[in-house]
């Protein structure tokens, strides 16, 4: 028969028995592959009360203060006192003429007409146009333009500007994580990957005749400019063989007419702004071209383009067939490349070395960039803060201090502006409590869309408060 002592008795030799086991099992866990460990607790990590979460209120309430700032002058921004967050406002640089060519070409906008570029490279931290769209927003309230500029054929992650449906038979092709194997050439174009709707093959007479189509609808949830573009513009190169291509603005068939045999870049241009906030190509042919993108754009102002590439560590340009890249760039009339990456390397970042090595990597990418863009200034984002779990609490990666010092470094002794996500967010430790806060996600990574907004907003307001000293030195 059980008795409660019985229960008791066991309870008291497992407790024990783990006591024991906490006291001897190693302090690192034991190894059972190269990314499997078994750990253990040990008692005071059981009942230590230290919490290493970071207190964020100052920071938060200043990012709402500059969320509700309109004008060019940010006289809220260039107000605050709070030391506590000395960075949050800053865009750290070796040189003041980094950033000149980027605002020389926003102030000649009201007496020059025209269209310039901003292109926001980014890993997952950015895709579905977190960040990008309200750095777009304030930009083209500004300085004018409208439209959410370069998007795929076939998004990795849908996106709150623009909704995209497309047969099956279309595929997606990339470098910007590996190579694709599938692909013998270099040709990837500004958004490092394209779609095809046939498959790559030998093309011959005897192909049959394949037929597919894709439909672009934008929204408002993006603002009002995001839908009072003019311009649709098809950009594709590749196809062995004719293809034909009808687009409809609505209901409207605004053009018929074949693509382009051959070369690595073409371009189809299209009027639209009837009304109509839904678009839709239609394809006929044996082969497919390499699709590079479509561009919802206007003819002046600023158009700001969100590259959201899953995955990527930043390292893949130098795979990009450089005269392509520098031709797309030419066309784009590009001023500011924005480069944000980091988060993804750091599950390999095992000792200061490696962050090193890593950090020299972009350095070449860097140049690369530079060269293809020389008109362009560049901005280098470092990676937020993520956390590891060490026993029962989440901590800042061990790694990700010193590969952000050696981001920051390569970026600087390029001449290009860093931005420091880490420090402004609130360093060591701080992602936590966005977790708590439910402005990041629980996978301790990434932000959710209010937490990418405060971040967009912590940005913006360090690249206005530059051009706004730059327009008074002038």
């Amino acid at each position: 028969m059980h008795k409660p002592w019985h229960s008791l008795l066991f309870a008291s030799i497992l407790f024990l028995a783990f006591g024991l086991l906490s006291f001897s099992f190693p302090k690192n866990g034991i190894n059972l592959s190269t990314r499997v460990s078994l750990n253990f607790p040990t008692l005071a990590t059981l009942f230590e009360t230290k919490s290493h979460k970071k207190d964020i209120s100052k920071i938060l309430a200043i990012a709402d203060a500059m969320d509700t700032t309109n004008n060019l002058v940010d006289t809220t921004a260039n107000n605050l006192k709070d030391t506590t967050v000395k960075l949050i406002n800053t865009l750290q640089y070796k040189n003041k003429l980094v950033l000149k060519k980027i605002f020389d070409a926003l102030a000649q906008l009201k007496t020059n007409p025209k269209s310039i570029r901003v292109l926001h490279y980014g890993d997952s931290q950015i895709e579905g146009d977190r960040i990008t769209d309200y750095l777009r927003l304030k930009l083209q309230a500004i300085f004018g333009g409208s439209g959410v500029g370069l998007i795929s054929l076939m998004p990795v992650a849908p996106s709150i500007s623009t909704k995209i449906t497309y047969n099956t038979n279309w595929d997606r092709y990339g470098v910007f994580v590996a190579k694709d194997k599938r692909v013998k050439h270099s040709n990837y174009g500004a958004l490092a990957g394209f779609n095809r709707f046939v498959s790559y093959k030998v093309v011959n007479d005897s192909s049959g005749i394949i037929t597919s189509d894709v439909k672009i609808t934008t929204t408002k949830l993006g603002g009002g400019n995001t839908t009072a573009y003019k311009k649709v513009k098809l950009f594709y190169g590749g196809s062995q063989t004719k293809t034909w291509c009808e687009f409809y603005d609505g209901p409207a068939l605004v053009s018929a007419d074949s693509l382009n045999v051959g070369g690595y870049l073409h371009l189809k241009e299209y009027n639209v702004g009837q009304g109509s906030l839904t678009h839709e190509f239609k394809f006929k042919g044996k082969d497919s071209p390499d699709f590079y993108g479509v561009s919802l754009e206007s003819d002046n102002g600023v158009i700001v383009d969100n590259i959201g590439l899953r995955g990527s560590s930043g390292t893949f340009f130098h795979q990009i067939n450089f005269a392509q890249l520098k031709q797309f760039y030419d066309y784009l009339n590009v001023k500011l490349i924005i480069l944000q990456f980091g988060g993804n390397v750091m599950p390999s970042i095992k000792s200061d070395a490696m962050a090193v090595n890593y950090a020299n990597y972009l350095r070449n990418q860097i140049n690369i960039v530079k060269k293809a863009a020389p008109n362009a200034s560049i901005i280098f984002i470092g990676p937020a803060d993520m956390s590891v779990k060490e026993g029962t609490e989440y901590v800042t990666h061990p790694y990700l201090e010193v590969t952000r010092d050696a981001i920051k470094k390569a970026a600087i002794e390029s001449d290009c502006a860093f931005f420091d996500i880490y420090d402004c967010m609130g360093g060591k430790n701080s992602m936590p409590t966005w977790v708590e806060q439910k402005i990041a996600a629980t996978d301790y990574i990434h932000f959710s869309p209010q937490g990418a907004r405060k971040i967009a907003t912590f940005f913006y307001s360090s690249l206005i408060n530059e051009y706004n000293t730059y327009l008074k030195n002038k």
